[in-house]
C-alpha cells in the first residue's frame, strides 16, 4: 500500500498496518492512453501518470488549436484505461488531483462521475460499480475533452496531468479534507489549537464513534447516511511558529474509534502562526511587520509541460525561494498539492487563486461556460484541500474579470467570497482588479467586497485611493518587471501597500511572446497584437528563465528587498550589437552576465552593478574605471559606460568583489545534476544543467 505523506519530497512508501482505516494508493502506473481524432481512436500507448499529451507534440501555428495563449499546441480528446482488482474495503473511491479538462469517469462501462474544471481536484465514489468477486478485474475509463479551443490564456496541457489515488475506507470514516486545524491563541509558552473534524456515515444505521486527538477525545453520533462535525481543542507547549524564515511544521494524528477499535485515522500537517493586516501597520506575521516580495507563477513545469511530478513542483518553489521571493500567487488557478506542501516546508507565503475570469468570457470556451454550475464546487475543492496549509495567507477569487464595468460583478464577487467563507473564515479574500482605460474609481463597490484589494499594474492610483478609503489595504497583484524599484519603494514607504507581486517569477509556456524584446525588422508589437507571435510558444517575462537560470533582473529585485550589501554585476547588450533593440511592455533590456562583445572593441558598453553598499569601484584589467556613490537616489545601481576591451571586469564594494571575464572558445560540456540519488518509484526527477565552458 502506498500512502501519501510528504513535505518537500516525493511520494513515500509505507508498509501495511493492522489499522483498517482510510488509505490511498498511488494509482498512476499502467494506463493505456488513446488519442481520439474525429471520434476515432488512434494507436494506444502505455503511459504512467502524470501525463500531458500536448507536450509530446511540437507547437504549430498552423494547426495548434490553443493559439498564441496556449502556445500553439493541439488540445483535442483522449481516453485513459486501466484495470484493477476490487479492493477489500467497504467504500472505494478514485481521487483525481487534476484532469485537463471536462473529465468523465466510467467504471466497467457505466458512468460514475464527471468534472469540468481542469485545475481543481475531484473524487468519484466507484463502490457500487465494482465487480464484487475477486476473479474479474474492473476497468476504469477516463474520457478527457480539451477539444473546444481556445479555453485558456496560457498553456494548460491536456490529459490526466496530476496524480490519481485509489482510496479505500470503512462506511464510517473521517471525511476527505475533514480535519481543519486553526490557531486560536498563541504565546511563547503555549498555543491553543482548534480542530474541526467531520465524520461521514455511509451505512444504513446510526453510528456512535469516538474522535481522539492526543489525550483529548469526544463522542460523535452520526445518523445513517449523514455527516456530523465536531470541534475540539488541544495545546502545544513552547510552540515554534511557522514563517518563511523558519517554516516549522507539526503533525496531528486524528483517530476515529468505534466500540474501542480504531477504524480510521488521518495525519494532518499544520503550522502555528498568526497574521494581521491593516492600513496603519501593514502585513504583520507572528507580531512582526514584513514586506511582501511576491511572484506570480503559472502551473506548467517548462519542458515537462503540465505533467505535475512532485520533484518538479518542489523545484519550482525552491527556485522562487532562491530568487528572494517570499510569496507566490498561484496565477490563475489552484496549484498542486505537492506545490502547496513545498511552500509549507520550504517557507513561502501563498495567495491561493481559484479562477482567471468569471461570467464574461476571455476565450470562447473558458470558465464562463460552466461557472454557474461549478463555482461553488470548485471553490470548496480548493479551500477544503488547502486550508490547513500555513503558507496560505489569502484566497483569490479572480483576475482581471471582463465584466468589471457591469454592476452585477459585485454580486458575483460576493457569491464567490461567500463560498470561501463556508469553508474558511480565517483568511482574507482578494482579487486582482485592473483597468485598461481611464476608469478606475468606478470599481470602488467591487473593491469593497474584498478584504485586501489586488491591483494589476494600477498601484500608481494608490494615493487618491487611500484618500477616498483610508482603511483600504492594497497589494499589487501584478507588476511590470522593469518597475522593480518603484514597486519596492511604494511598499516600503506606504504601510497600506503591503506588497508587490511581479508578473512573473518564472518563464512559462503559452501567452506566446510576452516579455520578449526584439530587433528592428522582426515582427512588431505585443504578444496579443495581430494574431500573436507564431514564432514563440512561451513567455519570457519571468525573473527566472524556463531552465532555472536567474536573469539579472532577479538579482536586482532580490537586492532591493534584502537587508545587506550583496554585490552583483551584469552588462547591458549594446544597442546595435545584434540589431536595434525594441522593447515590449513586460520586457526588460537584454542584460547578461557576460563580458564577451567581440567586434565592439572601443565602443561603449554599459555595466550595471547592484548593491546597497554606499560606494562601488569598477576595474577593467586591473585599471580603475571609476567610483560611484550608490543610494536610493541612484536606485541602488551604479552604471558605468566602459569602452569594450576583452579581459576581466571587477567590481568592489565594502570588501566584496565580483568579476566577469571574457570567455575563450568553447572547449567542453559540463553537466551538473541537482541531485545524485533518485528514488526508484517512477516519479522522481533529477534536473541536469548543461554548460558550455572554455578551457
Amino acid at each position: 500500500m502506498k500512502t501519501r505523506k510528504f513535505l518537500i519530497g516525493i511520494t513515500l512508501l509505507a508498509l501495511h498496518t493492522a489499522v483498517q482505516a482510510q488509505s490511498q494508493q498511488l494509482f498512476d502506473f499502467g494506463w493505456q492512453f488513446t488519442p481520439m481524432a474525429d471520434g476515432k481512436a488512434s494507436n494506444s500507448v502505455l503511459v504512467d501518470l502524470p501525463h500531458d499529451w500536448d507536450i509530446y507534440t511540437a507547437p504549430d501555428p498552423e494547426t495548434g488549436a490553443t493559439g498564441t495563449g496556449g502556445g500553439w499546441f493541439p488540445g483535442g480528446k483522449g481516453e485513459y484505461r486501466k484495470t484493477f482488482k476490487t479492493p477489500d474495503s467497504e467504500v472505494v473511491k478514485l481521487h483525481f488531483e487534476g484532469v485537463y479538462q471536462k473529465a468523465e469517469v466510467f467504471i466497467n462501462g457505466k458512468k460514475a462521475g464527471q468534472h469540468a474544471y481542469g485545475y481543481t481536484p475531484f473524487t468519484v465514489d466507484i463502490t457500487s460499480y465494482l465487480y464484487k468477486g475477486k476473479k474479474q478485474e474492473n476497468e476504469v475509463l477516463v474520457k478527457v475533452d480539451n477539444s473546444t479551443q481556445p479555453n485558456c490564456r496560457w498553456y494548460s496541457g491536456s490529459g490526466i496531468y496530476r496524480h490519481v489515488w485509489l482510496q479505500t475506507m470503512p462506511l464510517l470514516h473521517i471525511a476527505e479534507n475533514g480535519v481543519f486545524i486553526t490557531t486560536r491563541e498563541v504565546s511563547a509558552d503555549r498555543a491553543t489549537m482548534m480542530v474541526d473534524v467531520t465524520v461521514v456515515n455511509e451505512s444504513d444505521r446510526d453510528r456512535d464513534a469516538m474522535v481522539v486527538i492526543g489525550s483529548g477525545q469526544m463522542m460523535v453520533h452520526v445518523p445513517a447516511k449523514q455527516t456530523k462535525s465536531i470541534t475540539m481543542s488541544f495545546f502545544v507547549k513552547n510552540p515554534q511558529l511557522w514563517s518563511p524564515d523558519s517554516p516549522r511544521l507539526y503533525d496531528a494524528k486524528v483517530e476515529l474509534r468505534e466500540a474501542g477499535s480504531l477504524i480510521d485515522q488521518h495525519n494532518v500537517n499544520y503550522g502555528i502562526r498568526t497574521f494581521s493586516y491593516d492600513a496603519e501597520q501593514g502585513f504583520v506575521l507572528n507580531g512582526k511587520p514584513i514586506l511582501i516580495n511576491g511572484a506570480c507563477v503559472h502551473h506548467d513545469d517548462g519542458v515537462l509541460g503540465a505533467m505535475a511530478f512532485d520533484a518538479a513542483e518542489i523545484r519550482k518553489v525552491r527556485l522562487m525561494k532562491q530568487a528572494g521571493f517570499n510569496l507566490i500567487r498561484t496565477s490563475h488557478n489552484p496549484a498542486t498539492r505537492a506545490f502547496m506542501d513545498a511552500c509549507d516546508s520550504i517557507g513561502m507565503l501563498v495567495i491561493d487563486e481559484a479562477f482567471d475570469g468569471w461570467r464574461t468570457a476571455k476565450n470562447p470556451y473558458d470558465y464562463a461556460t460552466v461557472i454557474d454550475s461549478c463555482y461553488r464546487e470548485d471553490i470548496h475543492a480548493l479551500v477544503l484541500r488547502d486550508r490547513n496549509h500555513p503558507c496560505v495567507v489569502s484566497w483569490s477569487i479572480g483576475n482581471e474579470v471582463m465584466e468589471r464595468k457591469d454592476i452585477g460583478v459585485v454580486t458575483t464577487a460576493r457569491r464567490l467570497k461567500r463560498a470561501i467563507l463556508e469553508c474558511d473564515s480565517t483568511r482574507p479574500v482578494t482579487e486582482a482588479l485592473c483597468a485598461w482605460d481611464s476608469d478606475w474609481e468606478i470599481y470602488d463597490p467591487h473593491a469593497e467586497v474584498l478584504d485586501i484589494v489586488g491591483y494589476n499594474y494600477m498601484i500608481h492610483k494608490h494615493k487618491t485611493d487611500h484618500q477616498r478609503d483610508p482603511k483600504r489595504v492594497m497589494w499589487q497583484t501584478e507588476s511590470y518587471p522593469r518597475d522593480a524599484f518603484q514597486n519596492w519603494a511604494n511598499t516600503t514607504d506606504y504601510p497600506y501597500i503591503i506588497g508587490d507581486i511581479v508578473w512573473t517569477g518564472l518563464d512559462y509556456l503559452g501567452e506566446s511572446g510576452i516579455g520578449r524584446y526584439y530587433y528592428r525588422g522582426e515582427r512588431e508589437g505585443e504578444h496579443y497584437v495581430g494574431g500573436g507571435q507564431p514564432e514563440w510558444h512561451g513567455a519570457y517575462c519571468g525573473d527566472v528563465d524556463i531552465t532555472g537560470w536567474r536573469k539579472p533582473i532577479s538579482h536586482y529585485r532580490e537586492m532591493l528587498w534584502k537587508d545587506g550589501h550583496d554585490l552583483y554585476m551584469a552588462v547591458k547588450e549594446p544597442n546595435g550589437y545584434h540589431g536595434e533593440i525594441r522593447e515590449t511592455a513586460w520586457s526588460v533590456w537584454p542584460t547578461w552576465e557576460s563580458w564577451n562583445w567581440e567586434g565592439w572593441e572601443g565602443k561603449p558598453v554599459e555595466v550595471e552593478i547592484y548593491t546597497k553598499a554606499p560606494e562601488v569601484s569598477l576595474y577593467l584589467n586591473d585599471k580603475l574605471v571609476g567610483r560611484q556613490k550608490v543610494n536610493r537616489e541612484t536606485k541602488y545601481k551604479a552604471v558605468f559606460s566602459v569602452p569594450y576591451e576583452a579581459g576581466t571586469l571587477r567590481a568592489e564594494a565594502e570588501g566584496n568583489s565580483v568579476t566577469l571575464s571574457t570567455a575563450a572558445q568553447p572547449a567542453r560540456l559540463r553537466l551538473t545534476a541537482d541531485k545524485s540519488l533518485l528514488r526508484a518509484d517512477g516519479q522522481d526527477l533529477s534536473f541536469i544543467t548543461i554548460e558550455v565552458v572554455d578551457s
